[in-house]
């Protein structure tokens, strides 16, 4: 019987990437976000192995929501990539908008706990891995970042978690690249990490032996 994967922020980029890259190698994959228009495009590609479940990663019902119509469809979660993240539009703590600060922050560090707390009652039954998208900035100070902070609180949180995990048998590890070519850099990157990259690391980790805990996997351009 297939495995599941159930990843947040899956309409472009490393979300996208690592659903193509699972359901390649045999994995279903539901793909949350959203833009619904994006997923349905994408679960196009990918046939009957993928399912299309819209919402907010800041909501929790919609999480919920999301992560039982997954386990109804594919008959359990055996690992999730809470992966939805975003950066401001301009960085600072004095010339940033504190609305979008607010929204960033609420996105990259409650959007990961809401979805570990949505997926971990599945992830229990399967002894399953939760991955998330940590980041370079989130291992060295940048002068300023909020946005570091932020993910310097998911590499301390997915720590903490994999500690608690391991009691049961789970496995909670980070990815943490450096500048990737996405949306999330305007003029893009494309001497830089592809996210087929990332989402190659966030394979080897969810399919990793039980006997293998890979708690990081710290990735960075070569140029």
């Amino acid at each position: 019987m297939a495995k599941t994967l159930f990843i947040t922020g899956a309409s472009s980029g490393i979300g996208a990437a690592t659903a193509r890259a699972a359901a390649g190698d045999g994995w279903n994959v539901a793909l949350f976000a959203r833009s619904a228009d994006k997923l349905s495009e994408l679960a196009g590609e990918l046939g009957d192995r993928a399912l299309v479940v819209t919402g907010d990663a800041t909501n929790i019902d919609d999480l919920q929501q999301a992560v039982a119509r997954t386990a109804d469809r594919f008959g359990g979660i055996d690992a999730a990539f809470a992966n939805a993240g975003r950066g401001l539009d301009k960085p600072g703590t004095e010339a940033g908008d504190l609305d979008d600060i607010r929204g960033m922050i609420d996105l990259n560090v409650m959007g990961v706990i809401l979805t570990a707390r949505a997926v971990l009652p599945q992830l229990r039954k399967t002894k399953g891995t939760l991955v998330m998208t940590g980041s370079a900035a989130g291992r060295r100070h940048i002068a300023g970042s909020i946005y570091g902070a932020t993910k310097w609180f998911v590499h301390g949180y997915a720590g903490n978690l994999a500690e608690e995990m391991r009691e049961w048998g789970g496995r909670c590890s980070v990815v943490a690249p450096g500048m990737v070519d996405t949306a999330f850099f305007d003029k893009g990157a494309p001497d830089k990490l592809q996210p087929e990259d990332v989402a190659a690391a966030v394979l080897h980790m969810i399919s990793a032996p039980e006997r293998a805990a890979i708690r990081e996997i710290f990735l960075m351009p070569q140029s």
